[in-house]
């Protein structure tokens, strides 16, 4: 069976043709969380010579050593070699839903190379951790593929009414806080020639570091206590949120240390919290799980999957609906924190979830 797999290496500037191994930073994550070199070796299945030697080489390379080694209390890392880390981790999280969807798209090709037959769906699609894995899992099937492009709600939306994706995925607050992204997301679905299609439930809330050092306790504190944050890009369903938040509470965003900083998916603000480069940030529950982080709820959400009338009735979508009601999607979905799938494969009217300005149901909460 055909596999690709896409890695990030690390390379000191001036020994430009040896990228550090992998086998360093595996080497460290596992003495971040033993506290010995003794264990961390055999954690990764290395001789404890071998990893000696490893670390010491790279200490020369780097001009820095990447450990601190004291008799009796193990191992520690180095402030460099915990940026090393963080780097890493917020590095694979930016790039992985970009690399996921490039992987996807090859193998995809070379498999309907292949296999003609096999239908192919494009969704262009808010970052979602549920539809990457349903993604990965049917794409190394030989059934339905999936060519999955993760970007903003709005212009996941805008590539649908443009034509160059058949469904489009983004996500509403439930309750009565949807203000200026329900009227975004009215402009580009139409009650005529669209459909909605329930593709989960997930929470949003704050990110923190590990723990709360901060002691943060909701969105008054980011101010009050000088948080950093780290914000999403303009125009993503999860800023529009966040920021009809900040206006609910009355917190203007434009005070908050770094909320001009942005990254582009749940993960990748994850990251950047894990690493230290940032003291909060908001997202999925399911992210901060991933990443070990502190987690205050804030709201919930409905993802949805939009698509127009007539793509309904044809097989991709028709497939796409029979494995969103089918139980290993709903208890794979189930198994990220924060998520729930049981409403996942039902079809919706556009004004069910988005109605009319100014009518009496515009003015009602979101329904789960």
């Amino acid at each position: 069976m055909f596999e690709m797999r896409a890695q990030l290496w690390w390379t000191p500037a001036d020994v430009p043709a040896r990228p550090v191994e992998t086998a360093v930073l595996d080497l460290l994550r596992a003495v971040d969380t033993s506290g010995s070199l003794l264990k961390a070796a055999r954690q990764i299945g290395l001789s404890y010579r071998h990893a000696w030697a490893l670390m010491g080489k790279w200490a020369k390379l780097l001009g820095q050593p990447l450990l601190v080694l004291e008799r009796g209390r193990g191992a520690s890392l180095t402030p460099l070699a915990s940026r090393l880390l963080a780097a890493q981790r917020r590095a694979n999280a930016h790039l992985a839903p970009e690399i996921g969807s490039l992987i996807s798209d090859i193998t995809s090709d070379v498999r309907v190379s292949a296999r003609p037959q096999q239908p192919r769906l494009r969704i262009h699609a808010s970052h979602d951790l549920a539809l990457a894995n349903l993604r990965d899992a049917l794409n190394a099937g030989d059934g339905l593929q999936l060519d999955v492009q993760f970007q903003g709600s709005l212009d996941s939306l805008a590539a649908l009414a443009r034509g160059t994706c058949e469904v489009a995925g983004f996500h509403l607050t439930t309750g009565e806080n949807t203000g200026e992204a329900a009227a975004s997301f009215r402009h580009w679905l139409k009650p005529r020639s669209h459909k909605l299609i329930h593709f989960a439930t997930r929470e949003q809330g704050l990110m923190l570091a590990a723990g709360n050092p901060l002691a943060v306790e909701g969105l008054a504190d980011l101010a009050s206590k000088h948080v950093r944050m780290i914000n999403r890009q303009r125009g993503s369903g999860t800023r529009m949120e966040f920021d009809q938040l900040l206006k609910a509470a009355g917190i203007a965003g434009e005070l908050l240390i770094g909320y001009h900083t942005e990254e582009f998916t749940h993960l990748a603000v994850a990251a950047t919290v894990a690493g230290g480069l940032a003291d909060a940030g908001f997202g999925i529950k399911a992210a901060a799980s991933q990443f070990g982080l502190h987690f205050i709820p804030l709201v919930g959400e409905q993802y949805f999957l939009a698509c127009r009338n007539a793509a309904l009735g044809r097989p991709p979508v028709r497939q796409l609906l029979a494995m969103l009601e089918a139980e290993p999607f709903k208890s794979m979905a189930a198994r990220l924190p924060g998520y729930d799938a049981a409403l996942s494969g039902n079809v919706i009217e556009v004004q069910q979830i988005l109605p009319a300005r100014n009518t009496p149901a515009s003015r009602r909460a979101v329904s789960a």
